[in-house]
């Protein structure tokens, strides 16, 4: 009987190799975390060290976002060409070894180049580990683990952040980078020790042989595979990301990802600035958007049951919607706080934040369960990957433009919080422009 091998998942019990390749790669996205944030953390001694003001400094802590949404559309692109595993394994190899390379800068250019180098392989390890989590899990699992993997990368921040004082205690800055870009290179091993390419991925390549002995690995049932059907078939005709086919998926995507990253960026990066100046503690500030942080990792995962339960196209629209809501209470708390915040005004303003931060977080890892579903096996890597690259564009847009806006306001946080509004409206429509979505439990 011929058969697909999501087909042969859904009726296997989970199996350890499955655990273990879910395990690895958020293992591996924690490294990509760790690493990717590590300059962010020690950036006040190196701009003490080498006497410059922040904002020549700012050159170089872009510069990893710029690699991140570059590597992740080309590594994505390479994950459909050589194999996830492979591409996964490079990725690591090249964060990993720019890492150690960054302990050498000197100054803002050789620091930045370094950083962009090491941005390409956060981005392709991001793209190719979702999309191998994503092949190797059943339905019935597939999105909360996506989603949950996906915040890897935030935790991997959570986790160096807690590292940094004791290891610049030690080694200072330079020798923190070294120490952990060794210590992330490891996950190197790990990947080429314990991963496989899916057979879902071999069959699409045409690899026949392999993606039946890829599947042995969870049964040893004699199998007639076929490759996975997907509603972009074409007989005789691999599809591509910027297959025609692909257009209206692609044109949500990446609306939607441009908008949610705008919006959690916005809130991420200016959020303790915008409450200091309206009279917050920096540790008051801080702890909001620590709050936001926190709330985004249960979010994410909690993103995945519920596009698995009720669809994608739901999930997303009431999320975005949501946040719209909160972003205008927001707007509203943060305007009529008084000179001295009392502690109720306080406390409402970490309670939308961490709302806030929870919504946007929702809406992205819907973004990537739908993105799973979505695009074929034949391009899966290279789709997420493009995703991944409209969401640097937000990132690096509302990074940049943050500041402007809330000088632009005079003292009134109306710019800023507008051009967020417009970003989660944004996501609501581009929920209506993607036509394959992830389908409800009880049409799947």
């Amino acid at each position: 009987m011929q058969v697909t091998f999501s087909e042969v998942m859904s009726r296997l019990p989970l199996r350890a190799f499955q655990v273990i390749t879910f395990v690895i790669c958020m293992v591996v996205l924690v490294a990509d975390g760790m690493d990717a944030q590590l300059l962010g953390i020690v950036a006040p001694i190196i701009i003490e060290e080498w006497g410059i003001d922040r904002g020549s400094f700012g050159l170089a802590i872009s510069a990893a976002l710029v690699g991140f949404g570059l590597g992740s559309w080309s590594g994505g692109w390479l994950g459909d060409r050589a194999g996830r595993r492979y591409s996964l394994a490079l990725a690591a190899a090249v964060f990993s070894l720019a890492t150690v390379a960054a302990s050498t800068a000197t100054d803002v250019w050789s620091m930045a180049i370094w950083r962009l180098v090491g941005g390409l392989g956060f981005g392709s390890a991001y793209a190719n580990a979702i999309t191998m989590v994503g092949e190797w899990l059943p339905d019935r699992l597939k999105f909360v683990g996506v989603t949950t993997i996906s915040v890897g990368t935030p935790a991997g921040g959570m986790v160096v952040a807690a590292l940094a004082p004791t290891l610049i205690g030690l080694y200072g800055w330079k020798g923190t980078f070294v120490f952990l870009g060794i210590a992330t290179f490891f996950v190197v091993v790990l990947i080429m020790v314990f991963l496989r390419d899916s057979p879902s991925f071999l069959l699409a390549r045409g690899r026949d042989e392999e993606a039946r002995k890829a599947a042995r690995i969870l049964t040893d049932e004699t199998l007639e595979l076929v490759p996975e059907r997907h509603s972009t078939d074409v007989a005789g005709r691999e599809i591509g990301v910027l297959d025609r086919s692909n257009l209206r998926l692609n044109v949500g995507i990446g609306i939607a990802f441009t908008s949610a990253t705008m919006v959690a960026y916005g809130i991420l990066s200016w959020t303790t600035t915008l409450l200091t100046g309206k009279g917050f503690a920096f540790d008051q500030a801080a702890y909001a958007v620590s709050i936001a942080g926190l709330t985004s990792i249960f979010a994410s995962i909690a993103a995945g049951l519920l596009v698995r339960h009720f669809g994608s196209r739901l999930v997303m629209a009431t999320m975005s919607a949501s946040l719209f809501l909160t972003l205008l209470m927001l707007a509203t708390s943060v305007e009529a706080v008084s000179d001295v915040p009392t502690d109720s005004e306080r406390m409402l303003v970490v309670v939308l934040t961490g709302l806030a931060g929870a919504l946007f977080s929702g809406c992205i890892a819907s973004i990537y369960a739908m993105m799973t579903y979505a695009y074929p096996p034949s391009c899966r890597s290279a789709g997420i990957g493009f995703g991944i690259f409209m969401g640097r564009i937000g990132a690096i847009g509302s990074t940049a433009m943050g500041g402007w806006l809330l000088d632009l306001g005079n003292g009134s946080s109306v710019p800023f919080f507008a051009l967020l509004c417009v970003g989660s409206v944004l996501i609501s429509c581009a929920a209506f422009v993607v036509d394959r979505q992830v389908p409800p439990a009880s049409r799947a």
